[in-house]
């Protein structure tokens, strides 16, 4: 089926399955996005399961193997933060030896918000279940209990070493600040302000 929209808004997600041949992809993301229990995916699982398709058939194309441990070391080692530059650099090199246009598929490359506005603006699909805002609060609840505990423990540690002679201490005041700090643009938030602001400017905009 094709992918190319009518009288819907525009969707790089839409755009890269049309172009790579994907078909039934658009289905497939909707059924794992509204399922229930464990055949879940949330979002970024999906931007990674439909990275990973991209990415395979652009190995195709190239006549290369598609072996699946291939595609997820290759994708691993071409988007994980945690992987070293000699192993990107070398997967880099031999996907062009192999005639795979690297910088071309990143690009098509696509983001979890990309997910969800395709899915709910293009498909009109919705999930049924908790809603995101309801998650994003609980979220924040648990980690805004999670603080106060520490604050808790910090503050008897502190006490009971100065009655115990270990360290002096006066009157005292513990502060737990837990910032996010987005690695693209430098920006910081307070964890609560970031979660609830749907995470930072520059991938929101």
């Amino acid at each position: 089926m094709s992918e190319t929209p009518t009288n819907r808004p525009s969707s790089k997600v839409a755009r890269v399955i049309e172009e790579y041949g994907l078909d039934g992809m658009g289905a497939q993301l909707e059924a794992r996005w509204t399922a229930e229990g464990n055949d879940r995916l949330s979002l970024r699982d999906l931007a990674d399961l439909l990275n990973r398709r991209l990415l395979e058939q652009a190995l195709l194309e190239a006549g290369m193997s598609t072996l699946e441990n291939d595609i997820e070391t290759i994708y691993h080692n071409l988007t994980d933060d945690a992987v070293s530059t000699g192993v990107e650099t070398d997967t880099r090199n031999r996907l062009q030896r192999n005639g795979v246009d690297v910088e071309s598929v990143e690009k098509d490359f696509v983001t979890y918000q990309a997910v969800r506005t395709y899915l709910k603006e293009w498909r009109g699909a919705e999930y049924e279940g908790i809603s995101d805002t309801e998650k994003i609060e609980k979220d924040v609840e648990v980690i805004q209990r999670l603080q106060t505990r520490a604050l808790s423990i910090a503050e008897t540690r502190v006490e009971n070493l100065d009655e115990t002679g270990r360290i002096d201490v006066g009157d005292f005041e513990v502060f737990l600040d837990m910032q996010v700090l987005c690695s693209e643009c430098g920006s910081q938030y307070e964890i609560a302000e970031f979660l609830e602001r749907g995470g930072c400017d520059c991938t929101t905009d």
